[in-house]
């Protein structure tokens, strides 16, 4: 199941407002403070450290079953997507990302799985990554530019079937267009990283 994307942007406090007025809950933000890396979790708002030297490894959005994250970047950089997965899913998609000569780093937590198209793809087997089921909320598609190939035809390769909710087209860079979503709260509006986030049924 799609859950997840990850982006690297400048933009942190205005993509953490964004998410928060779709309906979503801030769950986790982690930076690095005076050398240590710390929490800096609600109920702290950004008001409490907005002056702080903080570099932000990950502030983490959760509505229902979708978990979006971002990090401090110079600029806006479009990292990964993840799928939940269980476990003889995540060792059929391994061994499938071999086969296609496709870079696997695994740890306790998660695996990636790089590719050619200049961003990852995450395997999650663990259900808390979210907050709830696919009743709340879900990813129901993406839209994805790529510099070049067929991201689609891989994808399927990768999972031994269709990826009827991925779509991608060439672009100069590769990033997620447009992300339509169950249960949010704008019916369709552009997130500070160009995402055009769509509420499914509009």
């Amino acid at each position: 199941m799609l859950f997840h994307y990850h982006f690297w942007t400048p933009y942190l406090e205005e993509t953490e407002k964004f998410y928060i007025e779709n309906g979503f809950r801030i769950s986790l933000r982690m930076g690095k403070y005076e050398g240590e890396y710390q929490t800096f979790n609600p109920p702290l708002d950004w008001d409490n450290f907005r002056e702080k030297d903080i570099t932000f490894r990950i502030i983490e959005a959760r509505k229902g079953a979708i978990n979006i994250t971002f990090g401090f970047g110079k600029k806006v950089i479009f990292d990964h997507i993840g799928f939940l997965v269980n476990p003889n899913e995540h060792d059929e998609i391994c061994n499938k990302a071999r086969e296609m000569s496709w870079k696997v780093s695994s740890n306790d937590r998660r695996t990636f799985i790089g590719t050619p198209y200049g961003f990852r793809i995450e395997l999650q087997s663990n259900l808390d990554a979210i907050d709830g089921t696919t009743d709340i909320a879900k990813i129901e598609e993406l839209e994805l530019f790529v510099e070049n190939g067929e991201f689609k035809k891989d994808l399927s390769q990768l999972f031994n079937k269709q990826a009827d909710n991925i779509h991608s087209f060439i672009g100069e860079t590769s990033t997620i267009n447009k992300a339509v979503m169950s249960g949010v709260l704008i019916s369709s509006k552009i997130d500070p990283n160009g995402v055009n986030v769509v509420r499914k049924g509009n």
